[in-house]
């Protein structure tokens, strides 16, 4: 894992909790075989290719807000290819 990589990411993401959420989840997704969504060397683990991904803003953070009940919810969700 990279630490200037942590450090970019935590500055996109303010909470810890939420960082750690979206790293865990992605790395299981890059496990499981799904494509990164930047380029990757030879030397990166799944952790730090998640953190890039989130360092590029290729992963992003948003909560969305119920209109009826103003109940709020977390999404995290891909960025479309351009």
């Amino acid at each position: 894992m990279k630490a200037e990589l942590v450090q970019l990411a935590r500055s996109l993401i303010s909470n810890p909790d939420i960082l750690v959420n979206m790293v865990s989840r992605r790395v299981r997704q890059l496990g499981l075989g799904y494509r990164p969504l930047v380029p990757v060397d030879p030397t990166m683990t799944f952790m730090d290719v998640a953190l890039k991904e989130i360092c590029e803003k290729k992963l992003v953070f948003e909560e969305v807000t119920d209109e009826e009940g103003g109940a709020t919810r977390r999404k995290t969700a891909r960025r479309k290819r351009a």
